[in-house]
C-alpha cells in the first residue's frame, strides 16, 4: 500500500482550522511554518495549505479561485448519521447545494466549503457500496 495526504488550498489559514475543526471533528497536530497546518483525527492527514486567491497555481498560468468551483477531485465523508453531520457542517458554515437523497447503497448530501471546495456526506446502509454488485 502506499500511504497518501490531501493538501487542500484556502485563503484563511485560520477560517479553515475553525470550518473544519467545527465540521468534522478534527483537530490540529502540526503548524508546518504559517501557512500549512496539518489536521488530524480521519483516516489520514488534512493538511490546509494557506494560498491567496489569485496566486498562481500552475506554470501555465492558471490562479487560485476560491469562489464555487467543481473539480472531479473531492473529500466524501463517511458518517454514521447523516442528518447529524448535515446539521454540524451547515452550523460550521458549509452550504447546501443537493439535500439528502437515498440510493441504493445509502444516503448522499452534496455540500461546498466556505472556499469553494464541494464535498459530500455519504451515509452508508445495508451492505453500502456492495450493493452494486452484479
Amino acid at each position: 500500500m502506499i500511504p497518501f495526504i490531501i493538501n487542500l488550498d484556502v485563503p484563511d489559514l485560520a477560517a479553515a482550522e475553525a470550518f473544519y475543526t467545527r465540521a468534522f471533528g478534527l483537530h490540529a497536530g502540526r503548524r508546518l511554518g504559517p501557512e500549512v497546518l496539518e489536521l488530524l483525527g480521519g483516516p489520514t492527514p488534512l493538511y490546509l495549505l494557506q494560498n491567496e486567491a489569485g496566486s498562481a497555481a500552475t506554470v501555465d498560468g492558471d490562479v487560485r479561485n476560491y469562489e464555487r468551483h467543481w473539480t472531479p477531485l473531492h473529500i466524501d465523508w463517511i458518517v454514521e448519521d447523516l442528518d447529524a453531520a448535515l446539521a454540524q457542517a451547515l452550523a460550521a458554515g458549509a452550504a447546501l447545494e443537493q439535500a439528502p437523497r437515498e440510493r441504493s447503497w445509502g444516503r448522499i448530501a452534496v455540500l461546498a466549503d466556505p472556499f469553494g471546495h464541494g464535498f459530500c456526506l455519504i451515509q452508508f446502509t445495508g451492505p453500502g457500496y456492495d450493493a452494486l454488485l452484479d
